[in-house]
């Protein structure tokens, strides 16, 4: 089966004596899949969702979509591709109706009735104009425009930054929807909480580099939290301080674990686990 996306050794430095933008990323996401790339700020998020659409070239290494080489074939892999932002990138005069008029107008294979019903399900006027619907209202509608392209791939770069706790969780709604009709999602936030339960599979960067690509079920069933004082004789993936302050140890585990760590924990301990191996060096 063709892998939806596929980065193979995706190198990108912006400018000569600064630090790796992206070193030797390898990640592969089959279709239909719901993966969360997380890190913090300045981790490569947005390099990695940019080259995927081809505009970035790597210094090094290929990135393709459903098999298409992004910088064979350009406008291939970007035809395979619907992309958010974390602002909607929406004209404020124009309303929901006009939007979906203009991307039917550019992109001749656009779903509108498709968007439209979507839009109306949600309880968005389409003839309100865009300055005047919510943040939440402006990211459904960026994802509907997104979702009419039929696009097989769906690539979304912080749509989650600027929305409130209910308006993020009617997005995610929406897109796992999308998943359940066969879209693949890749979905760059730094807000780990809310994915839980939506993705299927975990991407984790820290500066630059994979610290962990692992199934988000599996993740958690070998994962535990331990007191750091406890952890002699297991396999530490980092230590980081809890909500109670408690000098806190993530683990990993052969064998399913009787108490699972949350996703946010997980993260936390790979994301520590770099800052770790970093000092070291």
């Amino acid at each position: 089966m063709t892998p939806a996306l596929e980065a193979s050794g995706l190198t990108k430095r912006y400018r000569r004596g600064r630090p790796l933008a992206l070193d030797d990323v390898t990640l592969t996401v089959p279709p239909g899949s719901f993966v969360a790339l997380v890190g913090p700020n300045g981790a490569g998020k947005s390099t990695l969702i940019r080259t995927f659409m081809g505009f970035e070239r790597p210094t090094a290494g290929t990135a393709r979509v459903t098999g298409v080489d992004v910088h064979r074939d350009p406008r291939g892999a970007l035809s395979a591709i619907g992309y958010v932002g974390q602002t909607p990138g929406l004209y404020r005069e124009l309303n929901a109706r006009d939007h979906l008029a203009l991307a039917a107008a550019l992109r001749p294979s656009f779903d509108r009735d498709e968007a439209e019903r979507r839009l109306k399900a949600l309880g968005i006027g389409l003839a309100v104009p865009a300055a005047q619907l919510s943040g939440g209202q402006q990211a459904q509608l960026g994802l509907a425009l997104a979702l009419g392209t039929r696009a097989p791939v769906l690539l979304l770069d912080e749509p989650l930054a600027s929305l409130d706790p209910l308006a993020r969780r009617e997005f995610l709604t929406t897109v796992a929807d999308a998943v359940t009709e066969g879209t693949t999602v890749l979905l760059a936030s730094h807000i780990v909480g809310d994915l839980e339960g939506f993705c299927d599979r975990v991407v984790v960067l820290a500066p630059a580099r994979v610290c962990l690509d692992a199934d988000t079920a599996w993740a958690q069933a070998h994962h535990t939290l331990v007191p750091l004082a406890e952890a002699d004789g297991r396999e530490v993936i980092g230590s980081f301080a809890d909500r109670r302050g408690t000098h806190t140890a993530l683990v990993r585990s052969d064998e399913p674990v009787a108490k699972p760590a949350s996703l946010d924990e997980i993260v936390l301990g790979y994301l520590a686990s770099r800052r770790e191996s970093r000092a070291a060096a």
